[in-house]
């Protein structure tokens, strides 16, 4: 029975990410792109994927992963999630440079671009962060890191709804709707389980 459904969990998160890209492969517009712009395009659904095992992963939803492992997967992801973000904006500057530029100066005039740009940042933030964890210390990085994680998913989710490419319709806002769920649930629970322990810290304070 746990077996069954610790593949259950897994076949259903591995759905949830490969569905859209494999509609994705078989849009008829990529008739019409060239393999850079291809693997930019990509390389964006990939790292939309990652958003949702991410928080999965720290939440402990996963099956057949302890605490220790769980961090470990979620910070060789948070790697794998920078390159695939670095790919999909190198392509897409090769494909046309000008666009990139008026995209990181917010002067695009396609809507998606902002909400885009600022989850870029967001995360090559974390990422730059995450090298100086430990002179942070442990209560400022979390602090930091699910600040910028509120920016970042948001971010995401309404950039890859808006733009009207390869994905499909109904699977990417699968997608996107499971990604932004399991962040706000998480988040939220992770700021619950901390609250009786700042205000036991606080009670002991005052003793």
């Amino acid at each position: 029975m746990r077996l069954a459904l610790m593949t259950l969990i897994w076949a259903a998160l591995a759905a949830a990410i490969c569905v859209p890209i494999a509609f994705a492969a078989t849009s008829p517009l990529l008739a019409w792109r060239g393999p850079v712009y291809i693997l930019a395009g990509f390389a964006g659904m990939i790292a939309l994927g990652l958003m949702l095992v991410q928080p999965l992963l720290i939440g402990g939803y996963l099956p057949g992963l302890s605490a220790y492992r769980g961090r470990r997967v979620h910070h060789w992801i948070g790697g794998a999630l920078v390159a695939a973000i670095v790919i999909h904006v190198a392509g897409l500057w090769i494909t046309s440079p000008p666009d990139m530029i008026d995209a990181l100066l917010f002067a695009s005039p396609t809507p998606f671009s902002p909400f885009g740009v600022i989850a870029m940042w967001a995360i090559f933030a974390v990422a730059l962060l995450a090298t100086f964890r430990r002179r942070l210390g442990l209560r400022i990085w979390r602090i930091v890191h699910m600040s910028l994680a509120a920016v970042i998913v948001p971010g995401s989710v309404i950039h890859g709804m808006l733009v009207e490419g390869t994905m499909e319709t109904i699977s990417k806002a699968a997608l996107c709707a499971l990604v932004l769920a399991a962040a706000i649930k998480v988040i939220t629970e992770l700021r619950a389980r901390r609250k009786p322990r700042a205000l036991r810290a606080e009670s002991i304070a005052r003793q």
